[in-house]
């Protein structure tokens, strides 16, 4: 893949290609430990930790994210070697990086999971990259790829999504359905300092709804609405969230909705549990006619979109200030 070497055809830019997601359990007694990973050092209660697990356990304790990433992996079509590691857990991103660097990797391309700027979007993979480097003598170079918010390929995956969402919905409400757009809450104290000027998480997202939009026909109305919140409710986090619009929207008369998943590449459980659970079970409380559309997960646009985020020129690295991690206060 020419894309792929430096200018003039010689050295491989890169001579690997390292996926970094953020992982998930994948048998029910693995579930706690994964989401104590999780939450380490942010003094998350007991009984929330509780809540969350049950929601893995009504799906047998296995969340889809890894095996979603395996799939992704076996769809790509690079002509590097491909390497997977996870934040969270299995295949930790530490012991990747040392089969990496006894596989004599030099220098690898970086793709997260993940579209936007954030701290936990963005920043975090690049501390992680960072400290899983740190701890293995000889690891390699590894360029964290660009945001891809607004790439085309993702773009378009999620426009396909959409349009075949519309089309399970009852065909009498078909064409006045209003797409909803949701994406992962963040602390508004977050999202006011993403980004290198601060707003680009809410800025990004907005940006790929009003893309993806644009695709579907009809001139659709459209909202950026808000899910998985998982913080002390003293502290402000961005809304609406997904639920409370689906009753706003009901009370105003909307008579269908086909709900986006933008904020997310692949149904992990945030998606399958706050949506297709909690959400639907909503809709059909109220009798609102409702579709929700897949994420990108192994469309081709997407998964070709990864080669050619390989083929640009390196992206820049962040500054230090840009996203930097929230601040925890003491319980």
């Amino acid at each position: 893949m020419s894309g792929l070497t430096r200018e003039g055809g010689s050295a491989p830019r890169y001579d690997a290609l390292l996926v970094v997601s953020f992982g998930g359990p994948e048998r029910p007694e693995d579930v706690m430990p994964f989401l104590e990973n999780v939450v380490r050092g942010r003094g998350v209660p007991r009984e929330r930790l509780l809540e969350v697990e049950a929601h893995y356990q009504r799906f047998g304790g296995v969340s889809p994210i890894n095996q979603q990433c395996r799939d992704l992996i076996a769809a790509l079509d690079v002509d590097v070697p491909v390497y997977w590691g996870n934040r969270n857990w299995h295949p930790f991103l530490e012991d990747t990086v040392r089969r990496m660097a006894a596989d004599g990797v030099r220098r690898a391309a970086a793709f997260a999971t993940s579209a936007y700027s954030s701290y936990s979007s963005c920043r975090q993979y690049i501390e992680d990259i960072a400290r899983a480097r740190a701890a293995v003598p000889g690891a390699p170079e590894i360029v964290k790829l660009r945001h891809f918010f607004d790439h085309p390929g993702f773009v378009a995956a999620m426009a396909d999504h959409t349009r075949a969402a519309l089309e399970r919905l009852p065909v009498e409400v078909r064409d006045r359905a209003r797409l909803v757009f949701t994406a992962h809450s963040i602390p508004i104290s977050m999202a006011e300092t993403s980004g290198p000027a601060g707003g680009a998480y809410e800025a990004q997202l907005r940006r790929t709804a009003s893309l993806v939009a644009a695709e579907i026909p009809g001139d659709r109305p459209w909202d950026l609405v808000w899910q998985s919140r998982s913080g002390p409710p003293q502290i402000p986090w961005l809304e609406p969230d997904v639920c409370d619009h689906l009753e706003e929207l009901h009370a105003k008369g909307t008579e269908a909705v086909v709900l986006v998943p933008i904020g997310f590449v692949s149904d992990h459980m945030e998606v399958v549990y706050d949506l297709d659970v909690e959400a639907r079970s909503l809709a059909e409380r109220l009798g609102l006619p409702l579709a929700r559309a897949a994420t990108a997960g192994t469309h081709p646009r997407f998964v070709s979109m990864i080669s050619e985020l390989m083929a640009e020129p390196e992206p820049a690295p962040c500054a230090a200030t840009c996203c930097p991690a929230p601040v925890r206060r003491p319980r």
